[in-house]
This record gives C-alpha cells, structure tokens and sequence, in this order.
C-alpha cells in the first residue's frame, strides 16, 4: 500500500486545496478531510498540516488570516489552542 491510498478520495463538489510538500517537493491536491487546522493566540502558533500522499511525511505550514478563512470556510476541521 503506498502513502497516496492513505488519503481518502475527496468526495464530488467536495472543495480542493493545493499543496506543496517541502520534503519531496511534490505539489497536488487535498479535500479538506485531509486537512488541520489549529488556530493558536498567535501566528506562530496558528498552523494547517497534512500528511503528504506522495512521500508519508508530516507536513506543517503556517497560516495566516487569507490561509484560516480559505481553510474554514472550506470545511477543513478546526481546532483552537489554548494557553495555560
């Protein structure tokens, strides 16, 4: 089984977001099933990551507000972090 079947096919009119992974260099396409989003009190600590479908590495990119907004209203599921 290679790292490409791990992905679940996005579904029909389901929207894509493209992505680039920095360890391979491969871009492609993800549904927002394949997508996080954490959303910190800072930008150093607001974060979208996914696992590549082509190398298996963990990918985590930083994500500014035109990034949160795409992510959200896209369907992408949304976790907050808190500080304690």
């Amino acid at each position: 089984m290679t790292a490409a079947t791990a992905c679940p096919p996005p579904a029909p009119g389901q929207v894509l977001f493209r992505a680039g992974c920095p360890h391979c260099r491969e871009s492609f396409e993800l549904g927002a099933g394949a997508l996080r989003l954490a959303i910190g009190g800072s930008a150093r600590t607001t974060f979208y990551s996914f696992t590549c479908p082509e190398c298996g590495q963990a990918v985590r990119k930083p994500a500014g507000e035109r990034i949160v907004e795409l992510l959200t209203t896209g369907g992408v599921r949304t976790m907050r972090l808190h500080a304690h």
